[in-house]
């Protein structure tokens, strides 16, 4: 009785969201067959330059019309015969291994220059956090030998075809020390300058080119839906009409206008995530995108409209499914979609370059494993970034062709691709990495200039109460907050580690903190910082400016899930520094650094001034710019001219948040930005929020949606421990994902992605546990039991428990419960991903008090025990599930 329900409000939300897009991009307006009467089948609509400014550049301002089907691009490179000719001529010489080669992707960690060499390869990557000789601070020098030596190896085999390495280049050459780091997207999205995009692209080309790398894997295009996802600045907008101009100019500053395909000092670009990243259920990172196909076409497909239009030769492959049963959408994983790789991207769409998989993405599609997925070639994946297992891949792919399971066929179309963009890249005729333009040359990676433009661009001014902003040049001002001195916290993720932790300003030569750029612009006597507002009486200065917000984050470490956006739970130090200096007589200036926006009515109620400064890269005299008047009193870029790229909620559980929504009604909508010379009071904001958060799970009702513990890192507010006799107390798992006593060890690991997990070694010593805690204390989750929820978590077992082992839930200690675990674990395959489902019911049967629950999993072993835990959540039902433990059955 539910599905016909289910299907009409599915209906009607695709209507809703498409309504909207017709207000906010101009409706159908100019699309072949749009207009066509019923029963008529509409022609394929033809897309491909945007409209031009007379700046030159993409129009972000641009209607777009609403598109019947997936357009045919018109991308700016065409089909070259000679090209063409050449691939044919070398593919007719090559094994079946040398093409798998060609395909095969691994990481620079894990692969040498002499195994380039045997076995053909056709590409390498160096993932996040990995630098030549594993050096934070390799040189320039040092990444051109390594980028020599790949070459050299490759151009050494029979093939004589010469290998590429790509790069996470997504703001800047992120991860080489010494590059200037440009703000990330959503910083641009502020910015609504197609022209610095375009600048900012070929800058980063310009710094990749310094280092001898030949791809970068960027831009991302992902259209944000709900901004409790963790790559939410990854994103340039929630406006489409700027994700689609900022993908054909950042494509065009990275690869270059080339009349043939890209010169000499550009980069082959990437555009990513094919397709509907920013769009899944609750935010979740490589979640459940349930988009009609009408929201594919018109909402997340405009980003590659303009990427493609603009001649991007490599398009990444998303880690998101394409689901929604009720409109009978079946996709799964985007690696293993036939359909969207082969038959919309390659088919419908036209592009003809190369689909490449992101990190170990293949052994997510159903049946595969990282080392073996001939469905994902079958679908359409022609390199596959397969990091560190990639001998076993080469081997099960050259015996998966042999035996049928991958035609020949796929084979060849794969590898011609890779040979068509390597010839368009020019890199056949090219000399060794270190002998082209532009190579070692520091000078490159540096982009000072335009990256403080870019910062000054992408403020936006949300309040100015009595028009505090700007301060004039000779005041007298207190800094206070976290990020005021931290480049690591002004960069974000994806910034010389993957996560942009571990970093500190010295790992930034010639960065400029925000601190910086205000003792640059009021002279160091006139600024004094206390970054805890501790022992300093702010009467005593002019103004007070806190420099607050996010700390790092990449990926799902960054998803919010079921926590409301409210700031001040997520950053609770920040709002006790504003109760120290508002309401103090001083007015107070807020510049909130974030990858997102977040619910922060009780710091704009501290604060007489409010900018979101976003993540502003190594350029943090940008910031200062604007909040200072200069000498002469103007200021660089005439002051405050950035807008909202995202709409800012009214409430910490309001999103998705989106114009064009039904019921759409934010803080601040998109676009808003004040201007200098304005006011902008926003008066006395509501600060209630949900104590439990936005899922209403608490209590003695019935929870309905997951309570995440351990989500790639610490779900907050739980901490991760281990305890041994050393210190029963426990000691906190750092950041790092590490922590050891002499019995008990974890490291970070990875069991369904990147580093998801923590690898927990008992060495059998002495007794140990892993446990993950609120130290805050117990929670109400009665209605976890009322939902018959599990404890569920994904776990390798390395080797199995040699003595008496328990899963445990405490309610604030000597309270506990526990369940024998000894013979579950002993029972799990090794080596392999397995999901543990145990009822809540078990732990209440054992005298769990479920009103005071601050630790809702632990591992406890008396001996030797080495296994490694990911994705630990209560969740609802799942205690009835055909594969969860019975209470009896745990011995």
């Amino acid at each position: 009785m539910t599905r016909p329900f289910a299907r009409l409000r599915a209906r009607r939300r695709t209507s809703a969201v498409l309504a909207g897009l017709a207000v906010l991009a101009g409706g159908l307006a100019g699309v072949p067959g749009a207009n066509a009467g019923a029963g008529e089948s509409p022609a394929q609509p033809v897309v491909g330059a945007p409209p031009l400014g007379r700046d030159g550049c993409a129009r972000a301002d641009a209607s777009l019309a609403t598109l019947p089907d997936w357009p045919k691009v018109t991308s700016r490179i065409k089909r070259n015969p000679a090209d063409e000719k050449r691939v044919a001529k070398i593919l007719a010489g090559m094994t079946l291994a040398e093409k798998v080669g060609q395909m095969t992707q691994p990481e620079i960690g894990a692969v040498t220059p002499e195994e380039v060499r045997q076995y053909g390869i056709g590409s390498v990557l160096n993932g996040g956090g990995s630098w030549p000789g594993r050096d934070k601070h390799a040189s320039t020098r040092a990444w051109l030998d390594l980028a020599d030596a790949y070459w050299a190896a490759s151009v050494a085999t029979r093939t004589k075809i010469p290998v590429i390495w790509g790069i996470d280049a997504v703001h800047g050459n992120n991860n080489v020390y010494g590059a200037t780091v440009f703000p990330h997207n959503i910083g641009l999205g502020a910015a609504h300058d197609p022209c610095l995009v375009r600048d900012i692209g070929a800058a980063t080309a310009t710094q990749i080119r310094a280092t001898g790398q030949d791809w970068a894997f960027a831009p991302t295009l992902a259209v944000v839906r709900d901004d409790r996802w963790g790559r939410t600045y990854e994103g340039f907008s929630e406006d489409l009409r700027i994700t689609r101009a900022y993908g054909y100019e950042m494509v065009r500053g990275l690869q270059g206008d080339h009349p043939r395909g890209i010169g000499e000092r550009s980069v082959i670009a990437t555009a990513k995530h094919f397709i509907g990243d920013g769009g899944t259920l609750k935010g979740q990172d490589q979640g459940v995108n349930p988009s009609s196909e009408a929201e594919m076409i018109n909402i997340h497909g405009q980003g590659y409209y303009g990427a493609l239009a603009a001649g991007a030769q490599t398009v990444m492959a998303s880690f998101n499914s394409w689901t929604n049963a009720d409109l009978g959408i079946d996709e799964g994983k985007l690696h293993g979609s036939e359909r969207a790789l082969t038959g919309i991207l390659k088919g419908k769409m036209g592009f003809d370059g190369v689909v490449v998989s992101d990190w170990n993405g293949i052994g997510q599609v159903a049946g595969c494993t990282n080392a073996s997925c001939a469905r994902a070639i079958n679908a359409g994946i022609d390199v596959v970034m397969v990091p560190n297992d990639w001998k076993a891949f080469i081997a099960n792919t050259v015996a998966q062709v042999e035996a049928g399971e991958i035609p020949m066929a796929r084979i060849d179309d794969a590898v011609t691709r890779i040979l068509r963009v390597k010839l368009r890249a020019g890199l056949f005729d090219a000399p060794k990495p270190s002998a082209r333009a532009g190579a070692g040359s520091a000078s490159a990676l540096e982009a000072k200039a335009l990256a403080r433009k870019a910062v000054r661009e992408s403020q936006v001014l949300l309040k100015n109460n009595g028009k505090v902003l700007p301060l004039a040049s000779g005041a007298k001002v207190l800094v206070v907050g976290k990020s005021a001195d931290s480049l690591q916290n002004q960069t974000g993720g994806w910034t010389l580690t993957w996560q942009g932790t571990g970093n500190t300003n010295a790992d930034f030569p010639g960065g400029t903190t925000i601190l910086g750029g205000l003792r640059e612009a009021l002279g160091a006597a006139n600024v004094t910082f206390a970054e805890t507002a501790d022992d300093v009486d702010p009467t005593t200065f002019d103004a007070v400016i806190a420099v607050l917000g996010e700390t790092p984050y990449a990926e799902g470490v960054g998803d919010i899930g079921r926590r409301s956006l409210e700031a001040a739970k997520l950053y609770p130090g920040d709002l006790a520094v504003l109760d120290k200096v508002s309401g103090k007589g001083v007015p107070v200036v807020t510049v909130y650094v974030t990858g997102r926006p977040l619910w922060v009515n009780k710091e704009l109620n501290r604060s007489d001034a409010f900018v979101v400064a976003w993540l502003p890269g190594t350029e943090g005299g940008g910031v200062a710019d604007l909040l200072v008047r200069s000498r002469h009193g103007g200021r660089p870029g005439g002051g405050f001219t950035g807008t909202l790229p995202y709409s800012w909620p009214k409430t910490a559980c309001q999103t998705p948040l989106n114009a064009g929504d039904e019921g759409y009604d934010p803080l601040f909508p998109l676009g808003y930005g004040l201007r200098d010379g304005q006011a902008g009071s926003v008066g006395t904001l509501d600060e209630t929020s949900p104590a439990a958060g936005c899922s209403g799970n608490g209590g003695g009702g019935t929870a309905t949606e997951d309570l995440e513990i351990h989500n790639r890192t610490d779900v907050a507010p739980y901490r991760s421990y281990i305890g041994s006799a050393e210190n029963w107390g426990g000691t906190e798992i750092g950041v790092d994902g590490e922590a050891a006593h002499s019995v008990i060890s974890v490291v970070p690991a990875d069991v369904n992605v990147q580093q998801d997990g923590l690898k927990v070694t008992w060495t059998g010593g002495g007794p140990g546990q892993i446990y993950m805690q609120d130290p805050a204390g117990g929670t109400d989750l009665r209605g976890y039991l009322n939902a018959g929820a599990a404890l569920v978590f994904d776990v390798i077992v390395h080797r199995p428990p040699a003595a008496r082992t328990v899963l445990g839930v405490h309610c604030v200690y000597p309270c506990m419960s526990e369940v024998a675990a000894t013979s579950l674990f002993q029972r799990l395959p090794t080596g392999t991903t397995a999901t543990v489902k145990v009822p809540i019911a078990c732990f209440a049967e054992a005298g769990l008090d479920l009103e005071a629950v601050n630790t809702p999993f632990l591992v406890y072993t008396d001996g030797a025990f080495s296994a490694s835990f990911a994705n630990v959540r209560w969740v609802p039902g799942a205690a009835k599930d055909a594969d969860a433990q019975t209470c009896s059955g745990l011995t």
